[in-house]
């Protein structure tokens, strides 16, 4: 690759970081609102992971923040897509950030790390395909991602919220 390849992918990377970041802005502000009318406090942590914005409303007392969590998640998954929402609203463009509120999905990432990780020792030990119970589309991810780092195939089969993931050889 020439330098002037090299610094037209630089400018690329650091054009999209700008835009992610205005993304995470947004989101924040947005996020910021909501806090305010349900009258909660947090903070608001922003970043890019893995090419999108990533947003994390933080407390003091997480315990606090569960009624943003809901059972299983459910209603950290509804926040998200309203904040998505938000943000497409406002820039035109589709979001693709990544809400987690109190450490639930940071939680759950190490959870399902563990599960994947487990399951690539049984289908060597087994020889046999495994599948997994459903997930979300944010878990299956992890997973996934888990899996093709450990040489094993993964394939997803279902509809939500039904989607499971079969992991093999």
């Amino acid at each position: 690759m020439s330098s002037q390849d090299e610094a037209n992918v630089a400018e690329v990377e650091v054009s999209k970081t700008k835009v992610l970041e205005e993304e995470g802005e947004v989101a924040a502000d947005y996020l910021e609102e909501f806090l305010d009318i349900v009258d909660l406090d947090g903070d608001i942590d922003i970043d890019v992971e893995h090419d999108r914005a990533s947003l994390a409303i933080v407390a003091d007392d997480p315990k606090e923040l569960q009624g943003l969590v809901g059972r299983e998640g459910e209603v950290l998954e509804a926040l998200q897509e309203l904040t998505r929402l938000a943000v497409q609203t406002r820039t035109g463009d589709r979001s693709r950030l990544m809400l987690d509120v109190a450490g639930f999905r940071a939680h759950r990432r190490n959870e399902l790390r563990a599960l994947a990780e487990a399951t690539v020792n049984d289908v060597k030990v087994k020889g046999q395909a495994i599948a997994l119970p459903a997930m979300n589309a944010f878990e299956r991810k992890v997973v996934h991602d888990v899996i093709t780092e450990a040489g094993l195939s993964s394939e997803s089969f279902g509809t939500d919220p039904n989607r499971y993931i079969k992991v093999s050889l």
